[in-house]
């Protein structure tokens, strides 16, 4: 079910306040486009500044847009508060999500053991498809392959986003987790690369703006056409790291706000992106043949 390529949602914001018809409309894109599935309310969607009201708001409205299209909805219910995760867990199963995303605590800094009796409380207290979050760049803390696998184990624990940069990482765990255990990549310039050790797809920044082009590369890599594969993958690399030229989501805001799709806005501490890094972006969006 969790397969391809899956879209890191961003949050659309007006005048300060979440753009709930704006973000309904880019979704509907999104899925017209025929990305393999939705994933609001992780880290490219600004979920540290979004209120509890307004993080349950953007799952509703997303699970909403979705209904009937046969789109998958991950919701990102990760908190570094294990009651505080429980609860976003719960609204994101009874608001009708396909499964839940929950990123490693941060701050923190749990131990192993910590991790594992955290991510195994939240699957015991809701009966959801839960994935995994691990991206140690923004928690400070890195999941281990073991743990990994012993999360592979519980029951509702169906896989893991994994932003590790680490390549060996999805053969490791792929012979050890039980079986059908999904590995989806979290990181966009290397998701070919994932894919190639035993992962089944990438929960994409890139593809809030290039949806078409990175569910094609995925569909070509499940084709074996790795020509049409690492021929996309050329076209969309320079945009991949312009979307990380600074602190996401500030560069694929300002990417979605180059075609139309929503304003560059953010929330305090994210500030809008400098002139150097707004011409990078415009170079990958032309290079990628999205604007002129």
């Amino acid at each position: 079910m969790f397969t391809g390529s899956l879209v890191a949602l961003i949050t659309p914001f007006k005048n300060g306040s979440v753009d709930e018809k704006g973000f309904e409309k880019f979704v509907a894109w999104q899925i017209k486009e025929g990305t393999d599935g939705l994933v609001p309310c992780g880290t490219t969607g600004e979920s540290p500044t979004l209120s509890m009201e307004e993080h349950k708001r953007v799952i509703d409205i997303c699970i909403s847009a979705a209904k009937g299209s046969g789109v998958p909805v991950i919701a990102g219910t990760g908190s570094n508060s294990t009651a505080e995760a429980i609860e976003l867990t719960q609204h994101a199963k009874k608001a009708g999500a396909d499964a839940a995303m929950l990123v490693v605590p941060y701050y923190n800094k749990p131990t192993q053991e910590g991790l594992f009796q955290h991510f195994k409380a939240v699957a015991e207290a809701v009966d959801i498809p839960i994935l995994l979050y691990n991206v140690p760049p923004r928690t400070g803390g890195d999941m281990q392959v073991e743990t990994v696998i012993r999360l592979s184990q519980v029951r509702n624990i169906v896989g893991i986003k994994d932003a590790s940069y680490d390549m060996a990482r999805p053969t490791l765990t792929r012979l050890k987790a039980k079986k059908g255990f999904v590995q989806l990549s979290g990181e966009d310039a290397s998701a070919l690369g994932f894919l190639a050790q035993g992962g089944d797809g990438c929960i994409s920044v890139t593809a809030n703006v290039a949806p078409r082009l990175c569910g094609d590369m995925h569909d070509a890599w499940k084709k074996r056409d790795l020509d049409k594969a690492f021929e996309l993958q050329d076209r969309l690399m320079p945009l991949h790291k312009a979307m990380f030229c600074e602190t996401s989501p500030g560069p694929v805001k300002y990417a979605a706000e180059l075609i139309g799709q929503c304003s560059a806005e953010m929330r305090l501490p994210m500030v809008p992106i400098a002139e150097s890094s707004k011409k990078a972006v415009h170079e990958a969006m032309v290079h990628a043949g999205l604007i002129n």
